[in-house]
């Protein structure tokens, strides 16, 4: 990583895309629906060059100059009509076959009304926005014709439009009113208005930014606060009743002067010109709450965008770099992350920094919060929990972990609860659709995640505190421990000697029950006899007989292995050469006489004889009691 990363938290992306810059005969456009930028020399007479979303996606050919100059042009979504507005009431249709323009069957559309722009909102469908309202327009190539399919009259001043969401938001005429407006296929559907506050209060189309925040669309307001003169954003969400904007936050900028602005990985990024820095804010942090509305403070000082060097055509091996220069005046900003230089000619995506961003959040709380919302966090979160469990801080930071882990759970909790409930089987008289598996959280910390960080600090002074502190937060949100980590913790409770708390877990069920599980328990038995009591336990639990009666007859508990086993198992189930064979080994003759006339007893009940049958193979055993212990024998024990 390069030094100057270490101080800048935003780049210019180096997937960037070149195009013939601005100049006397080349106009340059950009359609944000379809991320496509328009290099048209002599109004497409001498050819249109069209990238985007990508350097390699071009598209080129050349049009008639149909004279006046080009205000707006964009393709259909797939690229088989070309919209050319020349004239402030008519906009041209062209028609393609594969990339070739078929010119002589322009179709001109022409209304009464003065057009501020228009947009594609289906394949065939055009959405023209001018000063009487939004008019939705069919377009039939075959016949040559443009259809109406839907209309809404309002008298408008401005717009501004969000493609992510297919939404307009409309400055009225009658007290500059901003209403939104979902455009989509043969549907015009009207919002409730913003609440400006005041009702003289005149909003213009510079100030205004529409982008997706989270998942929600946010009409972004920027204007100087009315008591410090500083500016600020307001962030109007539309997430209330019936998708009703609410002002839920306020971006304190503490500048002023010219802003743009972008939306990258759900982050509001401020660009200050004179300045030249970018401020980030994130509205899922905590803030200032004031009246139901967060005011919130830049995450950190504002800083600069990276600078970014553009290699040129060079004959010499080495090329040469030229230092674009950041935050020009020729800079033009689009939704959600464009950044456009047409007089360079040059577009790039700008790019969130997280590592720089870890050295500047020296709040570990506030950092995991923000890293939980990130979609390239999980690996910085992981490094951020690596340092934090690391030798250096020898455990000191465990309130901080506490915390920590409780928030990388919550989620965690509420993506296993869909798990389990997509998994459920609905009965088979219930009729379902096939569903879509829940979307997981932008960042999830599973158990195997954690397991491969707690391993690093294993046989630690502080270890078991660690391990335990993740366990109980488990716990608290109703999370198993899964395998690995209850191994992980068993392992450390016996390494410590701490056999009450390895009881009490068990006890609890905080460890996962299985006979896996129980397996390693017993394989450490040798350490202390409470282990395997503890293993006993669990088996016990999860009503694994079978494996107790081994352990046991291992142990030379032939009586209670027995009594488990005619309990367990039942009478006919009990194998009684094992059982012979287990306390012939104990060497105890009393235990031995016990079993053997057990099974004779249940011979005699199964078989109405006290004889052996021949399959269960115990002539060994007959022999040895029959040597053993005389026909009047007096000894006589019973097995309840």
């Amino acid at each position: 990583m390069e030094k100057t990363n270490g101080i800048h938290y935003i780049e210019l992306s180096n997937n960037f895309i070149r195009f013939d810059a601005v100049s006397q005969l080349t106009n340059v456009f950009f359609d944000d629906s379809n991320k496509q930028i328009f290099a048209v020399r002599s109004g497409g007479a001498t050819g249109v060059v069209v990238k985007g979303p990508v350097e390699d996606t071009v598209i080129t050919f050349c049009m008639s100059d149909r004279g006046g100059a080009i205000r707006s042009i964009k393709f259909s979504p797939d690229n088989q009509i070309l919209a050319v507005q020349r004239k402030e009431n008519a906009v041209e249709l062209v028609c393609f076959q594969g990339e070739q323009p078929l010119l002589q069957d322009i179709i001109t559309h022409q209304v009464k009304t003065l057009i501020y722009g228009f947009v594609w909102v289906h394949n065939r469908e055009l959405a023209l926005i001018s000063n009487t309202g939004v008019e939705i327009f069919q377009i039939v190539p075959e016949k040559r014709q443009v259809r109406s399919v839907k209309a809404l009259s309002i008298s408008i001043k401005w717009f501004a439009w969000c493609c992510d969401a297919n939404v307009a938001l409309l400055c009225t005429n009658e007290g500059n009113t901003l209403i939104p407006v979902i455009i989509k296929q043969k549907v015009i559907t009207k919002l409730p208005k913003v609440d400006l506050g005041n009702p003289s209060r005149e909003v213009m189309e510079s100030k205004v930014t529409l982008g997706r925040v989270y998942g929600v669309l946010a009409v972004l307001i920027l204007q100087a606060n009315s008591n410090s003169g500083m500016m600020e954003v307001e962030v109007h969400l539309l997430n209330g009743p019936g998708l009703a904007p609410r002002k839920c936050h306020v971006l304190r900028l503490s500048l002023v002067g010219l802003f743009a602005i972008n939306t990258v990985d759900n982050l509001i990024v401020v660009h200050h010109q004179a300045t030249g820095t970018s401020l980030l804010f994130d509205i899922a942090l905590r803030g200032e709450l004031i009246n139901d509305v967060t005011y919130h403070s830049p995450i950190t000082p504002g800083r600069s965008i990276k600078p970014f060097g553009l290699k040129l055509p060079s004959l010499s091996p080495d090329g040469q770099i030229l230092q674009c220069e950041l935050y020009s005046t020729n800079w033009v900003l689009f939704q959600p992350n464009i950044v456009i230089d047409a007089k360079l000619g040059c577009m790039w995506y700008l790019n969130l920094a997280i590592e720089p961003l870890c050295h500047l959040i020296s709040d570990r709380i506030r950092l995991t919060e923000f890293l939980l919302q990130r979609c390239s966090g999980k690996h910085m979160l992981l490094k951020v929990l690596q340092q934090l469990i690391d030798e250096q801080y020898k455990g000191t930071l465990l309130p901080v972990l506490e915390t920590i882990f409780d928030k990388i759970n919550k989620i965690y909790a509420s993506w296993v609860q869909l798990e389990l409930q997509s998994q459920t089987a609905q009965p088979s008289n219930v009729k379902t659709t096939v569903s879509k598996h829940a979307a997981p959280p932008i960042v999830l910390i599973e158990q195997s995640d954690m397991a491969q960080i707690l391993q690093t600090i294993a046989e630690r002074p502080y270890t078991e505190s660690v391990l335990m502190l993740y366990l109980q937060s488990l716990n608290k949100y109703n999370i198993a421990a899964q395998e690995e980590l209850s191994k992980m913790i068993i392992s450390e409770l016996i390494r410590n000697r701490s056999f009450d708390t390895l009881r009490r877990l068990v006890s609890y069920s905080m460890l996962q029950e299985s006979k896996s599980v129980a397996c390693f328990l017993l394989a450490h038995s040798d350490v202390n006899s409470a282990i395997s009591q503890v293993a006993i336990d669990m088996l016990g639990k999860i009503q694994a007989h079978e494996i107790i009666i081994e352990v046991m007859l291992g142990q030379g508990k032939v009586i209670d292995a027995l009594r488990l086993a005619k309990n367990s198992l039942g009478l006919d189930k009990v194998p009684a050469r094992k059982f012979l064979e287990a306390a012939h080994k104990t060497q105890d003759d009393l235990i031995f006489h016990s079993v053997f006339k057990f099974f004779q007893m249940r011979n005699m009940r199964m078989y109405e004889t006290t004889a052996f049958p021949k399959a269960e193979q115990c002539t060994e055993f007959i022999q040895h009691f029959n040597n053993t212990f005389s026909a009047d024998s007096t000894i006589k024990m019973q097995i309840s």
